[in-house]
């Protein structure tokens, strides 16, 4: 089962701030706008995303569809597919992307620990 293109979502109280700390380690911006509080950064193969207002916790994010420089795949395992698999293996979901559907979508579950993880596709 391929998940996708990996990063980390951090919930961050200063965007600028933040996106100036990242820059510092090294990290170039991949994505986002700033101006509507979300980044996505880049060092080498890492990838952290900068949201600002926009979750309550940092989270595990997975996408569906992209490589890890958000470049669309040719093939990838649709997110509805990934809900089909979780579920029958017994992973219980928070929120569910409506299987009828196709593009873009979305899921989330918990880990055993609290941890939200984000499946996130874009293609």
């Amino acid at each position: 089962m391929d998940l996708g293109a990996f990063s980390l979502s951090l919930t961050v109280k200063d965007i600028a701030k933040s996106r100036a700390f990242y820059e510092a380690l090294g990290f170039t911006i991949l994505g986002g706008n700033q101006d509507e509080n979300w980044l996505i950064l880049k060092n080498g193969t890492t990838v952290i995303g900068l949201f600002q207002g926009m979750f309550e916790q940092n989270l595990l994010t997975f996408t569906p569809g992209w490589d890890a420089a958000a470049q669309p795949l040719a093939e990838f395992t649709d997110v509805r597919e990934l809900q089909r698999q979780f579920k029958a293996v017994g992973v219980t979901l928070d929120s569910e992307v409506d299987e009828s559907g196709s593009g873009p979508g979305y899921l989330t579950l918990t880990d055993p620990d609290g941890n939200p993880i984000l499946f996130d596709q874009h293609v």
